[in-house]
């Protein structure tokens, strides 16, 4: 099965969230007329790092940006993903939206690791479970920035069936090593493709590192962003997932009756 995946790697403006909108709104058009199922953007891609503020920005699922949102899937035909800023029960959430092509949102994840030198736990509340998304192309993964720093969640979505793996981040550039490394390590110890998309240039005095990737289930760089803002297109051959799992079967040989603390 054929993928066609845009990833929208932008410089966020701190705050300006009409500024993002407007370049995510110009982005996602052109993703759905170069024919894309789905464009991903980065996290927090609508306010940038501004938590001290982060109420104002936070909207309730269905209302505020999550609406825009659903209305820019309708109208465009396209499945769009990101994080935004969300707020629910009293707290406020970094949360990956899924809208699909209809405008539906099909799936919701809140971070569940937030870091602590952005003073994301400052301000914001963990999530307490991870997403699998039911999407046209297949089960799919959600997870944001932080998340790529722990295996166990790339393994969990691999073992539930995910062939696919969508990461949207605010990546620094001083440490762009590490996500060029981890995003190819996730994808070869799992046998998926990840799509990650991380915001470019200067946002707020940080300098994030762009390097948006495909990546396909053998560690191949499919499509690289570099450090510019530029929006990318990828197809993504999700058939090479299983492909990839015959040839080398790695699977049947673990022994989770090893893995658990107890016996380490």
């Amino acid at each position: 099965m054929q993928l066609p995946v845009s990833l929208g790697q932008m410089r966020i403006r701190l705050g300006d969230t009409e500024a993002n909108f407007e370049q995510m709104s110009a982005w996602t058009r052109e993703a759905a007329k170069q024919g894309s199922t789905l464009v991903l953007f980065p996290e927090l891609w609508f306010s940038g790092y501004d938590l001290e503020h982060c109420q104002s920005y936070a909207a309730r699922l269905g209302e505020g940006i999550f609406a825009r949102l659903s209305k820019l899937a309708r109208d465009c035909h396209i499945a769009i993903g990101g994080s935004v800023l969300e707020s629910k029960g009293g707290n406020v959430y970094n949360t990956f939206h899924l809208f699909d092509s209809s405008g539906q949102c099909s799936a919701v994840y809140r971070k569940i690791h937030l870091f602590g030198p952005m003073q994301e736990d400052k301000w914001l509340a963990p999530g307490d479970q991870l997403e699998l998304a039911q999407t046209p192309w297949g089960l799919a993964g959600l997870s944001i920035c932080y998340d790529l720093r722990f295996p166990e969640v790339f393994r969990h979505y691999t073992l539930r069936g995910a062939r696919l793996i969508l990461l949207v981040a605010e990546w620094p550039i001083s440490r762009i090593d590490h996500w060029q490394t981890l995003l190819r390590a996730r994808a070869i110890e799992n046998q998926v493709y990840i799509a990650a998309c991380n915001c470019a240039g200067m946002t707020g005095g940080e300098k994030f590192g762009g390097c948006s990737a495909v990546i396909d289930p053998l560690g191949k760089v499919v499509i690289d962003g570099g450090s510019a803002q530029a929006l990318l297109t990828a197809e993504i051959d999700l058939d090479l997932v299983e492909e990839t799992r015959q040839r080398l079967p790695f699977f049947r040989d673990r022994r989770p009756d090893l893995y658990s603390l107890g016996n380490l």
